[in-house]
C-alpha cells in the first residue's frame, strides 16, 4: 500500500463539523494515542479522530452499565451502522457525526473498515466473559481489540513510494497493536480483576501461582508475581521490536504518530519491569512531560532511523 491518497481536498461545513465533533471526544478521552495523532497533518489527523471516536463508542458499551443482552443488541446495531458506512449510504447532514466523519474518512483514505467489525468481536468477547488459555488464544482477542486498530492506522497513514518490506507492513502494524495492548493488560490487571475480568493467560498464571487472581494492593500468598510480570513484559518487548519495523515505511509525520504512541507504551512497560507490585497498588503512568518528549523524539524520526538501523543490519 502506498501512501497515495493526501485527502487535500476540502470538506463541506457538515463534515467539517462532524470531524470536530471527533477531534473533541479524542482530546478529552484519547488519553497516549492523542499525543501521537497530534502530528499528523490535518487530514489524516481528522481522519484517525473519527476511527477513535467510532472505537471509543464500541468500548463503551462494552464497558457501560448495560446488562449483557442489551450490549449485545447495541453491538449489533454498532454493526450495521458500520454497515452503512461501508456502503456509503450516510448523508452528510446525518444527525450522528461519527458516522459522517468516518465515512468521510474511508473516501479519502483506503481504510480496511472491516477491522472495526474485528473490534466489536473483539468487545463481544469481553460481554461473554470469556478467558484465555494460552498465548495464542489472548492473542486472537488482542488482533481483534488493538491489532485491527493498527491495520486501521495503517489505511490512514499509508507507505513510502519503494519502502523495503512493505508488503509485511500490514502485518507490523497489527503486532505493534498487540504490544501495546498486551501493555494495557499488565498496567490494567487489578482494575480488571475487580471487575470480573482476567485477561493474562491461565497457563501463566499458573505457572507463576497467580492462579487466584490479583484482588488486592499484594500478589497472591506464594505467588512468584515479579517472575509473571517480567515474563510477559518480554513478550511485549519481543512485539514492539517486530512491530516497530513498520516505522521506516512510513512518511515523516506518520511515523512520528506512530514512534509517539509506541513510545510512551515502551517507557510505561519499563516502569511496570522497575516496580511489577505497582500496577497492584494503582495505575501506572507517564507524565505528561515524559510524554511530550517521547512526540518530540518521535517527530525527530530518531525511533525511525534506529529501526531502520537494525534491520538493515539484519538484512546484512
Amino acid at each position: 500500500m502506498s501512501g497515495t491518497v493526501n485527502g487535500s481536498q476540502e470538506a463541506s461545513a457538515p463534515v467539517l463539523a462532524a470531524y470536530s465533533y471527533c477531534e473533541a471526544v479524542t482530546g478529552q478521552q484519547a488519553g497516549n494515542f492523542s499525543y501521537g495523532i497530534r502530528l499528523l497533518p490535518t487530514a489524516k489527523r481528522r481522519a484517525m479522530s473519527a476511527l477513535y471516536a467510532f472505537s471509543r463508542r464500541v468500548d463503551d458499551i462494552g464497558d457501560g452499565p448495560l446488562d449483557a443482552a442489551d450490549k449485545h443488541r447495541r453491538l449489533e446495531e454498532t454493526r450495521e451502522l458500520l454497515a452503512r458506512i461501508r456502503e456509503g449510504r450516510i448523508a452528510e447532514d446525518d444527525t450522528d457525526p461519527v458516522a459522517v466523519a468516518l465515512s468521510h474518512a474511508a473516501r479519502r483514505f483506503p481504510i480496511p473498515l472491516g477491522g472495526l467489525d474485528e473490534l466489536i468481536d473483539g468487545v463481544q468477547m469481553d460481554v461473554r466473559g470469556e478467558s484465555y488459555e494460552t498465548w495464542d488464544d489472548l492473542a486472537v482477542y488482542c488482533r481483534c481489540v488493538a491489532g485491527a486498530i493498527g491495520r486501521l492506522s495503517l489505511g490512514v497513514f499509508g507507505t513510502v513510494p519503494g519502502a523495503h518490506d512493505a508488503a509485511r507492513a500490514s502485518e507490523y502494524a497489527d503486532t505493534l497493536g498487540l504490544a501495546l495492548q498486551l501493555t494495557n493488560i499488565l498496567r490494567d490487571v487489578r482494575e480488571d480483576a475487580a471487575n470480573g475480568r482476567t485477561y493474562l493467560p491461565s497457563d501463566d498464571l499458573a505457572k507463576f501461582g497467580c492462579a487466584d487472581g490479583f484482588h488486592s494492593a499484594r500478589p497472591p500468598a506464594g505467588a512468584d508475581f515479579t517472575g509473571l510480570v517480567h515474563f510477559e513484559v518480554r513478550r511485549a518487548r519481543a512485539l514492539f521490536a517486530e512491530g516497530t519495523r513498520l516505522l521506516p515505511m512510513l512518511d515523516r509525520r506518520s511515523g512520528a504518530c506512530v514512534a509517539a504512541m509506541a513510545g510512551i507504551y515502551r517507557r510505561l512497560l519499563d516502569r511496570i519491569a522497575e516496580d511489577p507490585e505497582a500496577v497492584l497498588r494503582g495505575r501506572v503512568s507517564l507524565p505528561g512531560r515524559e510524554k511530550v518528549y517521547v512526540a518530540v523524539r518521535g517527530l525527530s524520526g530518531l525511533d525511525a532511523r534506529s529501526v531502520h538501523r537494525r534491520t538493515a543490519g539484519g538484512r546484512a
